[in-house]
């Protein structure tokens, strides 16, 4: 059963069975909003990105995103880059898998950015999310719907986290500037 978190709300990522989830998949999808022009409503193809950085002790260490595909260690894949969005109608467009096990004890957080690399701004976005799929059996164990509008051009998602032997999953939902996750590194690092 799927959990709809608001901004702050953080979940454990332990089975309902006390088992540790081994590989997760966070999604993200997104719509162009559309239009009202002279010869009526159109869409305009929306580019965004998704990110996602690995830190240890707040430093960042390694970052996976369209340019990196795979983490140095293995551990974090990014499927490939999307550039138009909403071809899957409510489905992932992109998504980063995380495979917790392999996951290298000194890293402690990963932050999921989400950024638009043309600089197009969410206003010009709609039915944008990211969910947090169990990767093991296709199901969904969070969604958090990115709010909408907005003259910002990127958005910190969510961190999954070190808590004890396991992971937590904390919405993060902070809108930010900047079209790589370079320029997002401030407004992450006061949610580490």
């Amino acid at each position: 059963m799927s959990v709809n978190l608001s901004k702050g709300q953080a979940i454990s990522l332990e089975k309902q069975d006390g088992a540790s989830l081994t590989a997760v998949r966070m999604g993200l999808g997104w719509q162009a909003a559309k239009r009202r022009g002279l010869f009526g409503s159109r869409t305009r193809e929306i580019d965004l990105d998704a990110s996602a950085v690995l830190f240890s002790e707040k430093q960042p260490v390694d970052v996976v995103f369209f340019r990196h595909l795979v983490s140095d260690d293995g551990s974090v894949r990014h499927t490939g880059d999307n550039l138009v969005g909403g071809v899957g109608h409510g489905g992932d467009d992109e998504a980063v898998l995380v495979d917790l096990q392999r996951v290298p004890a000194h890293i402690d957080q990963i932050v999921f950015t989400v950024n638009s690399f043309s600089g197009q701004t969410f206003q010009e976005v709609e039915n944008a999310f990211c969910r947090l799929v169990d990767e093991t059996n296709g199901q969904e164990l969070a969604r958090y719907t990115l709010a909408g509008g907005g003259e910002y051009t990127a958005q910190i998602m969510a961190k999954v986290h070190r808590a004890g032997q396991g992971w937590k999953l904390t919405a993060l939902g902070e809108p930010a500037r900047g079209r790589t996750f370079q320029d997002l590194m401030p407004t992450i690092l006061p949610h580490l």
